[in-house]
């Protein structure tokens, strides 16, 4: 389908224009690259802290699926009570799995990692119950639903205490949240340094251009037209910034990646770091070139209308 011709020449104009201003940049690679140096170190930051965050998220959420509940029965029910109990709460669809320890077991385990061994020998009989680990399934594993699902355990005749401590992980949920909200403060102050940043670039470039300017103004040239290649120019610088962000969050992560890995590998987890995803990494991006944009915007707006011929 051909394009109507004044589609076609307003796309050839602006291609030509931002060619011709991404030409001028390559023509100055050590200030461009000093420019896109600085716009990447405030994306990255809030880029990465961000990604941070996220994986921290996913961390807490495996470790709160992987919290069990300890129900601690009466001294008086015998192991068969206890193993029909055992029956009776593997076959609720809320529960993904149960473990029954008995006071025999329960006692070995206490003797192995305590190291009071010999002042369980003086004692006449074995103080520990039997206990009944209950491992919620993924639909009841967060917080609010295993509280509930824990309360209901507690009804039971045979259970004398229920525990779950989620506590630590409602806090560093809370944590976290504090520190997502202390990313988007930091990002929107960043963001307001890549603003002066490219605005800045963008005053010192048209002051060196001003007699070219003023030349193009008298033989009749709009506002919009000189306006252009400099808008151009702050979306090359916003774009080329977020481009090393996204590069300096990935070594970054790159490097974290084995360690963490080899640490989650002691705990017997197979968590692992993930990096920006592709929506992620276009949503930088995306950032990059509007703030470069809206920079160059600013700046032209502000010192371009001062500039007229003599």
């Amino acid at each position: 389908m051909k394009l109507p011709r004044f589609l076609h020449n307003w796309i050839t104009r602006h291609a030509q224009v931002a060619l011709n201003s991404l030409g001028r940049l390559y023509r100055a690679p050590s200030a461009s690259l000093m420019t896109a140096a600085v716009i990447a170190i405030a994306l990255a930051l809030p880029s990465g802290l961000y990604l941070l965050t996220g994986n921290l998220q996913r961390l807490s959420t495996q470790w709160d699926g992987s919290a069990n509940l300890s129900l601690f029965l009466h001294r008086s029910v015998t192991l068969k009570q206890a193993g029909a109990l055992q029956n009776k709460l593997a076959k609720m669809p809320e529960i993904d799995s149960v473990q029954l320890i008995t006071p025999e077991q329960a006692l070995a385990e206490f003797r192995a990692l305590s190291g009071f061994g010999e002042v369980l020998d003086v004692l006449d009989e074995n103080p520990l119950p039997a206990v009944i680990a209950v491992k919620p399934d993924q639909d009841h594993s967060n917080a609010d639903a295993a509280a509930a699902l824990l309360e209901k355990l507690r009804s039971f005749p045979e259970v004398e205490l229920a525990q779950l401590d989620l506590q630590w992980v409602r806090r560093f949920n809370a944590i976290v949240d504090i520190v997502r909200r202390s990313i988007w403060v930091m990002g929107a102050l960043l963001g307001l340094a890549v603003l002066l940043i490219v605005g800045n670039t963008i005053r010192l470039e048209i002051q060196s251009r001003r007699e070219e300017i003023e030349i193009t103004k008298l033989i009749g040239a709009t506002n919009g037209f000189i306006r252009r290649p400099f808008l151009y120019s702050g979306l090359w610088y916003g774009l080329a910034g977020a481009i090393l962000a996204d590069v300096l969050v990935e070594i970054a992560f790159l490097q974290l990646y084995n360690p963490v890995r080899r640490l989650a590998g002691l705990y017997q987890s197979n968590f692992s770091l993930h990096t920006l995803s592709f929506t992620d990494t276009l949503s930088l991006l995306a950032t990059g070139a509007a703030l470069g944009l809206l920079g160059a915007w600013l700046a032209v707006g502000r010192h371009l209308a001062a500039i007229e011929p003599t």
